[in-house]
């Protein structure tokens, strides 16, 4: 006999929460707040449609199937299982959080505070729950498949998130390491500025500024970043437009990522050629550590990160992973 299926209600510490984490009283959280000229009341009222929105969403869950909570702190130490429909009730962010965490499980999104968030992941209100979780279960579910990363480490650890991974230095300190591109090239996809970018860099190259032949540069920089179309309303959109947006951003179910290179830093030793481009599927940057410590972590996660140390190599590119949210 098969199980019936399991509703996952994801969701987050509210700020008034936190604040009596803190503080200990409602009263003491007050004081706190208005020492700095804020008032309490509007983060208790936004507490307070966060916990009527999650009943509502408890509430629909059908009497049938089983249930389980999970709040966002808890994500990495959470077993999410194959019949599993996960409703992600408060932010846009939330989404994302989760996303790293499933295998290719429904996702529903629940805005539980309409107006403040954009509700590009969170499309849903809690009243609607109900019919999507039937929704989710049913033949032909109308799903949208959003394009996730992943990074590699040659020890098989494993990451991937919906919107970036971020490659540097934990403490966002100058990142040392030698950047490679693997798979196909195409001159869309290779990032390479051409001779006048050789020449500036320096690079480990060669000096001709191109990416045939399998070649390579050494970099210092402030770290690099790997995003999807999803990502593209975020981080990823401050450091194409800071490029000038010379390359179309990709769709969020687009098989293409872009890539950055954060203040990549000229020297003797080190080069600016190779600085950005595309990945598209079979395509892979490669990272290879040339410093005591790097991490690598996804959509802000820094505590849930893989370690990587010297000569330590990462691919990142297109997962085979996508988010399967509930149109």
């Amino acid at each position: 006999m098969s199980l019936a299926p399991r509703a996952v209600i994801v969701h987050r510490t509210t700020e008034y929460e936190e604040l009596l984490a803190r503080h200990g009283t409602h009263g003491q959280a007050e004081f706190f707040l208005s020492s700095r000229g804020r008032s309490i009341r509007e983060v208790a009222e936004r507490h307070g449609r966060g916990v009527r929105a999650l009943a509502a969403v408890s509430a629909a869950v059908p009497p049938q199937w089983r249930r389980a909570r999970v709040e966002r702190a808890d994500l990495d130490r959470f077993l999410f299982a194959p019949e599993d429909v996960v409703v992600v009730a408060g932010q846009d962010g939330l989404v994302a959080n989760t996303a790293k965490y499933l295998a290719g499980q429904p996702v529903v999104g629940i805005d539980t505070d309409p107006g403040r968030n954009a509700g590009v992941l969170v499309r849903h209100r809690p009243g609607e729950t109900g019919r999507l979780l039937r929704a989710a279960v049913a033949r032909g579910a109308a799903v949208d498949e959003l394009t996730m990363v992943e990074a590699v480490a040659d020890d098989t650890q494993r990451l991937v998130a919906l919107n970036e991974i971020y490659l540097g230095r934990p403490d966002h300190q100058t990142s040392r390491y030698r950047l490679d591109l693997d798979g196909p090239s195409t001159p869309a996809a290779t990032g390479w500025k051409g001779p006048a970018g050789a020449a500036a860099g320096g690079g480990s190259d060669g000096g001709d500024g191109s990416a045939e032949g399998g070649g390579g540069e050494v970099q210092a920089s402030s770290g690099v970043l790997v995003g999807t179309g999803t990502g593209a309303t975020g981080w990823l959109r401050s450091l194409w437009r800071e490029r000038g947006g010379s390359r179309p951003l990709p769709a969020p179910a687009e098989a293409r990522l872009l890539w950055f290179v954060r203040e990549a830093w000229p020297s003797p030793a080190t080069g600016t050629s190779l600085v950005e481009g595309d990945l598209t599927a079979g395509r892979r940057l490669r990272l290879t550590v040339e410093s005591d410590r790097l991490v690598a972590f996804g959509d802000g996660m820094e505590s849930d990160a893989l370690e990587l140390t010297w000569g330590q190599s990462v691919r990142v590119g297109v997962s085979d992973t996508s988010l399967r949210l509930l149109a």
